[in-house]
């Protein structure tokens, strides 16, 4: 018999992205924890992919409405700050969703320690089309659909695409 756990969990990580819904937030890798306390409460943390990320009050909602579905009444999401997010969280099933459906991967963020400087200029990847796979890229704009992606031309097959950003 599946635990009242088990089952929370599994109606969790089936809860779609809404900026990106060929990921769910496990892949996405804001899903931090599903547990139930006392057989009938529902606790799920999530992670912002960064702070005042307008996604977060739809994946509350999807997450609530879900979980009441499946049958627990009492749910509460909680917003995990630390650590903080970042795009290597992300799943290999989810960078193969985003490929899959046009959209460029992150490549590894950047590992930094100390003080992160700051930097005007535009912060600078040489993604690889996802349709064709050529490397001749270049940035058209820093912001996309969201603030997490970016747009790019593909120089070879001359198709725009989104990059999802190393953070």
């Amino acid at each position: 018999m599946v635990s009242a756990a088990e089952r929370a969990a599994e109606v969790a990580r089936q809860v779609r992205d809404p900026e990106m819904p060929m990921l769910t937030l496990a892949d996405l890798g804001v899903l931090r924890d599903v547990e139930v306390r006392g057989g009938e409460e529902v606790v799920v943390s999530i992670t912002p992919t960064y702070t005042g990320c307008p996604a977060m009050a739809t994946m509350r909602d999807d997450l609530v409405h879900r979980l009441r579905a499946a049958g627990f009444d009492r749910v509460e999401v909680r917003i995990v700050l630390d650590p903080p997010w970042t795009s290597d969280w992300i799943t290999e099933r989810g960078r193969a969703a985003l490929r899959e459906a046009g959209l460029s991967a992150p490549g590894p963020a950047p590992r930094r320690t100390g003080p992160i400087p700051l930097t005007l200029g535009p912060a600078r990847s040489a993604p690889a089309c996802p349709r064709c796979g050529s490397a001749a890229t270049r940035l058209t704009s820093e912001f996309g659909a969201t603030a997490c992606k970016a747009l790019y031309r593909c120089t070879g097959c001359q198709e725009p695409f989104e990059h999802v950003k190393e953070i």
